[in-house]
């Protein structure tokens, strides 16, 4: 059965555009559409689809208020924040709102393809133009990110090294597996990762990475363990 997807754009021809990428795969099906992020939240918790393609910019309530409220209602909501920009501020806002993925508008098909993938199967996703900035920033410290990434310098290469791969999607069994550690370490690696860093899922250790531009290549994996 598809992936039912519920698609949030103000432009009729931008939306129509998306819309005929995403019915081009057997995987995801749009089950719903609308111009208003107000309709958004109404859609969301009547009929709760798998994912919602959400654009950052709407008129009234804007993409990242409409993501805060869907989830406020439904924490387990996938969102993918689309943008016309894909500056620092909108990027660290549409993460810390509680969206799973950031894509910009001028990203190809294939790329909206693998962000979609990637949320569907439980990982969190930048496009790639986007992480290679923010690791550049990073790099050169001039980030600003939330007060958690402090604490990233207390994780052990080791803790780093599951950081990485819990954040990107890995399963503890597919961490355990490509570090060569038995599972029940990996999951204490995981617990102590999280502890430190100050969250409480898989899903915010993602979007911790995310903002900080940790993330490697974006994977298509499943983040439950």
């Amino acid at each position: 059965m598809p992936f039912q997807i519920l698609l949030v754009e103000d432009h009729k021809i931008v939306r129509e555009g998306i819309k005929a990428i995403v019915q081009r795969s057997e995987e995801f099906q749009v089950i719903g559409e609308t111009d208003s992020g107000s309709e958004a939240v109404q859609i969301c918790r009547k009929n709760g689809p798998d994912i919602i393609l959400m654009d950052i910019g709407l008129p009234g309530l804007n993409g990242i208020e409409t993501t805060a409220e869907i989830l406020r209602h439904r924490p387990e909501s996938k969102i993918i924040i689309l943008s016309m920009y894909d500056d620092e501020h909108s990027v660290v806002n549409a993460i810390r709102s509680g969206a799973r993925a950031f894509l910009p508008k001028t990203a190809s098909g294939s790329d909206l393809m693998d962000a979609l993938r990637t949320v569907a199967r439980g990982g969190s996703y930048l496009s790639p133009q986007v992480s290679g900035r923010f690791l550049q920033r990073i790099q050169k410290g001039n980030l600003e990110t939330r007060p958690a990434s402090s604490a990233l310098h207390d994780l052990s290469p080791r803790e780093q090294q599951v950081f990485r791969l819990v954040a990107s999607g890995k399963t503890s069994k597919e961490t355990a597996v490509l570090l060569d550690l038995g599972i029940q370490t990996v999951r204490s690696y995981r617990k102590s990762v999280m502890k430190k860093l100050g969250v409480k899922n898989a899903v915010r250790l993602s979007q911790l990475a995310l903002a900080v531009g940790m993330l490697p290549a974006p994977g298509v994996t499943n983040s439950a363990g």
